[in-house]
């Protein structure tokens, strides 16, 4: 593929070196759909082997992204075991194919990104984000396990940092994230796009061998770590979905009411 397919759920655009692929489902708050995770692998595969020197990751709309679909994770009850675990190796594709970029990746958050859409954000290279957007890893909150994106934050900020945010599952802004690490700066909205612009300059400017050499370098250190941590979160997500828990929380979220879980 390439930026000139024609995408249903995302957008993918090329400025000067860098790529912009933007998700595109503002009605649904650019919820991600097993659709729109396997169209992106598909950009960032293609974006891998292209002239492109930067990555950027966008939403359109006013969110980045509100994690997976809920209207989808509620047709899951007739999936079959199978389903689950295919299910949860292409969301394990889709973080470790961005983690293992071979070129810089920004994200620019100007609104909220919660769950799934928290892990792409902060996966990146570069977060950036404005005052007010916010982040969170919601899943027990509706009796599902954030499997997949747990390794990658346990790396990022430590077991106990995340052991708060996930058994939590509470929202935090942009300055609470920044002081996490998780974000690496926060610009205002007026100047998210002039200050993306402005690192994406500033990273072309480098040779791309040695960004490329230094991406895999550190991808290699982390790689039997990750290794042993997305195999078990694989096994958590695909399990998770397939609980009494799972179904009521998603259920209850879209009912609008509180769940009632399982003793």
């Amino acid at each position: 593929m390439t930026p000139d397919t024609p995408y249903s759920t995302i957008l993918v655009a090329d400025d000067g070196p860098a790529r912009t692929i933007t998700l595109n489902r503002p009605e649904r708050r650019n919820a991600m759909t097993p659709e729109m995770q396997s169209e992106l692998i598909a950009a960032m595969e293609d974006a891998a082997s292209s002239d492109c020197r930067v990555v950027i990751f966008a939403g359109a709309g006013e969110a980045f992204c509100s994690g997976l679909e809920l209207t989808v994770l509620q047709t899951m009850s007739a999936n079959s075991t199978a389903d689950h675990y295919s299910a949860a190796e292409r969301i394990a594709k889709l973080f470790r194919t961005l983690y293992e970029l071979p070129k810089p990746t920004i994200a620019a958050v100007h609104g909220p990104a919660i769950a799934g859409g928290t892990g792409l954000a902060v996966i990146c290279d570069y977060t950036l984000a404005v005052p007010t957007a916010k982040f969170g890893y919601t899943e027990v909150r509706i009796g599902f396990v954030p499997a997949i994106v747990s390794a990658y934050l346990a790396l990022q900020i430590g077991d106990k940092r995340s052991r708060d945010l996930l058994l939590s599952g509470r929202l935090f802004d942009a300055t609470e994230a920044h002081r996490l690490g998780l974000v690496n700066e926060i610009v205002t909205r007026e100047t998210l796009t002039t200050r993306v612009s402005a690192l994406v300059e500033q990273l072309a400017a480098n040779s791309p061998e040695a960004l490329a050499a230094t991406k895999r370098l550190l991808a290699a250190q982390n790689k039997a770590w990750l290794d042993t941590a997305i195999s078990a979160a694989m096994e958590a997500n695909a399990q998770a979905r397939e609980t009494a828990d799972f179904y009521e929380g998603v259920s209850a979220f879209l009912e609008k009411r509180k769940p009632n879980w399982t003793k």
